[in-house]
């Protein structure tokens, strides 16, 4: 095996997720990504369709005058790309001492390091600390399975999913169960030990919103629930934001000045009561109402998927499909409800503060979550795991390299004079700031996932495509933050009706989509954070989906069969302009703001020069445009659409 070959398979989308490769109505099958080659079989294996979807694929551009010159571009822009951002981050530059004090001595010799974003670097400062409890997880784990089963006689190996035979047997079901009850066991276990290492004495208030919620839904009449749910969940986002996580500090002093006279109120040392003590043991992280949004999620999908499953009525889905339990395919172990006795107290609480993916998801359903638990998917293999943490290490390695030579949040921080730097150089603090947000992201995703795929839990994997292979908004929100746009897609956006359905087809189905977006982003904006800019981002996202989904309703695709070029060409300058509009609409929510991005635009357009820029920087984004098409369409010659 060459270096290109093994590079190919360690990017190849298998390696990534066997979903990106397999239709979610197939059951998987063990595909070892370190024997087949991208051209091979496999990648079609399984997926419905492949060989039309192959058929339909244009023939091979790669080689054309077209696409020799779309590479010269991309061989002298990219460089420069690189060398502008890092010249406006050396010492030498005139701003360098407004931004200076943000910076903190790095690892790599004579570079300083930019780790003055706060989110990033709570994950950074900790990932030593991450590295020592994902290794000692399955460690754990293995010595409790084989105390477990030697107490009550149970067998070590448990059932793959996939037997050759049907895993229906009383036997089966039994040692299936088997190993649900013990892993859960052990989650609920470890999870809670976690709680308590991660929050200290403010575990006490997770458990309690979780014991509400579900209360609330396991005991309240079924059509009650949807209206309880969404109420309750939104109202501990509010809740948790207004009153900063509810510090007993306060608690105390409420309850002091209710039983207490006036004169002993007056006497009472705020900094010595009860309330400050137990604030005082706040954990590794104190503030766990930052991290608390992602569990709201998780509760939502429990109390829908528990309420969903009481519409089934008695009758069991597997038996009348008659379905492999053991060899599920994804769609099935997502809708497909568990047992009525799945949905307790104890496997709630196992799902909700499951180790791996408690502080950042990826968002795996409770039904899938249970299903997994009794069946390990055959998705799992030592040699994909491998292939998979080799490339966040990669990734890694990538953000270290970027924030010790481009200091663009340090620079964005320090609320500089924008009309020093150039239209080129303000647009590379724009974009590489845009990357920072992406990467940011991105390592912690694929870390926890990482860790639940050790583990033998196969989420979703949350980041399908680098920011900068993205042109279609409605493409790009499906492949960022995937888990969380799934989870949107079945607990929201079809619930309220999705595009309206065979009976609002055409103008009226666009715009009861785009009416249903605007909710979607609305809630999407308030559970990232409850603050305007996000407010003005979700509502920028639906404005500028507008052009695309217009578009698409007056040039429909069908029409330009015969004119191919044509169509490539006209949808590669939309899909410039749709790149400039989820730029900005990203900046203002994620980076710089409204004021700042004002700032940047002014700089950009504001001369004669940055407006000759702008031209030259269209063009660069058509010719990388063109790239992402050609990359779409090699996609569909191994028969995969990814949508995204």
């Amino acid at each position: 095996m060459n270096l290109l070959q093994y590079a190919g398979r360690l990017y190849s989308l298998d390696t990534l997720d066997t979903r990106f490769t397999a239709s979610s109505k197939t059951p998987p099958s063990r595909i070892d990504p370190a024997r087949p080659s991208p051209d091979e079989a496999p990648y079609k294996k399984g997926r419905s369709g492949a060989d039309e979807l192959a058929k339909e694929a244009s023939p091979p551009r790669w080689r054309s005058p077209e696409f020799i010159y779309h590479g010269l571009v991309i061989l002298v822009a990219v460089p420069l790309m690189f060398k502008t951002a890092h010249d406006v981050s050396r010492p030498s530059h005139q701003n360098y001492d407004k931004f200076a004090p943000l910076l903190s001595p790095g690892w790599i010799p004579g570079r300083k390091v930019d780790n003055s974003d706060q989110q990033y670097a709570t994950f950074r400062d900790n990932l030593p600390y991450l590295f020592i409890v994902s290794t000692f997880h399955p460690i754990l784990r293995r010595l409790f399975d084989n105390i477990y089963s030697k107490a009550l006689n149970l067998p070590l190996k448990p059932i793959p999913n996939g037997n050759d035979s049907l895993a229906g047997s009383a036997s089966e079901i039994r040692t299936a169960d088997g190993r649900m009850n013990q892993r859960i066991l052990f989650d609920v276990g470890f999870s809670v030990l976690f709680l308590l290492a991660l929050h200290g004495f403010s575990a006490l208030k997770v458990l309690l919103i979780l014991y509400i919620n579900h209360t609330l839904a396991t005991r309240l009449r079924k059509e009650y629930v949807p209206v309880v749910t969404w109420v309750f969940n939104i109202g501990i986002l509010f809740a948790n934001e207004l009153g900063k996580g509810y510090p007993y500090s306060d608690m105390a002093n409420v309850i002091f000045s209710w039983s207490a006279s006036p004169e002993a109120s007056a006497k009472q040392d705020p900094k010595s009561n009860w309330g400050t003590v137990l604030d005082s043991y706040g954990g590794l992280i104190p503030r766990w109402e930052i991290l608390f949004n992602v569990t709201v999620l998780r509760l939502i999908s429990f109390d829908f998927d528990y309420l969903w499953s009481l519409n089934r009525g008695s009758s069991s889905p597997m038996e009348k499909k008659q379905l492999d339990p053991a060899n599920l395919s994804e769609r099935d172990r997502v809708d497909l409800p568990a047992k009525p006795q799945d949905y307790s107290f104890r496997n709630y609480l196992a799902y909700t503060l499951y180790s791996p993916l408690y502080l950042a998801g990826p968002i795996l359903t409770f039904n899938d979550y249970i299903s997994q638990q009794r069946y390990i998917t055959r998705s799992i293999t030592q040699s994909r795991n491998l292939l998979y943490g080799i490339r966040f290490l990669i990734a890694l390695l990538s953000m270290e390299v970027m924030i010790h030579f481009i200091y663009v949040i340090a620079i964005s921080k320090a609320q500089p004079e924008w009309q020093v730097y150039t239209s080129f150089q303000l647009s590379m603090l724009g974009y590489f700031s845009l990357h920072h947000i992406w990467l940011k992201l991105l390592l912690p995703w694929r870390f926890f996932r990482l860790w639940a795929l050790l583990d033998g839990i196969d989420p979703p994997e949350n980041v399908v495509r680098c920011m900068s292979d993205n042109y279609s908004a409605f493409a790009f929100w499906r492949g960022w933050h995937r888990s969380f746009n799934r989870w949107i897609i079945r607990y929201i956006y079809i619930p309220l009706g999705g595009s309206g359905g065979p009976d609002t087809r055409g103008l009226w189905g666009q715009v009861r989509g785009i009416v249903n977006l605007l909710a979607v982003f609305t809630f999407v904006a308030m559970w990232h954070d409850i603050q305007l800019r996000l407010l003005l981002w979700g509502w920028l996202i639906s404005l500028f989906v507008l052009p695309e989904s217009l578009s698409g309703y007056l040039f429909p695709k069908h029409k330009w069969r015969d004119h191919k070029e044509v169509y490539r060409l006209i949808c590669g300058a939309g899909a410039v302009a749709n790149i400039l509009m989820m730029m900005s609409a990203n900046l203002v929510g994620f980076a710089v703001g409204l004021n700042g991005l004002n700032g940047l635009v002014q700089g950009i357009v504001g001369s004669y020069s940055g407006l000759v820029f702008l031209g030259f920087a269209c063009a660069a984004l058509f010719t990388g445009v063109q790239l992402m098409f050609e990359l779409r369409e090699e996609e569909l010659r191994h028969g995969i659409q990814m949508k995204c």
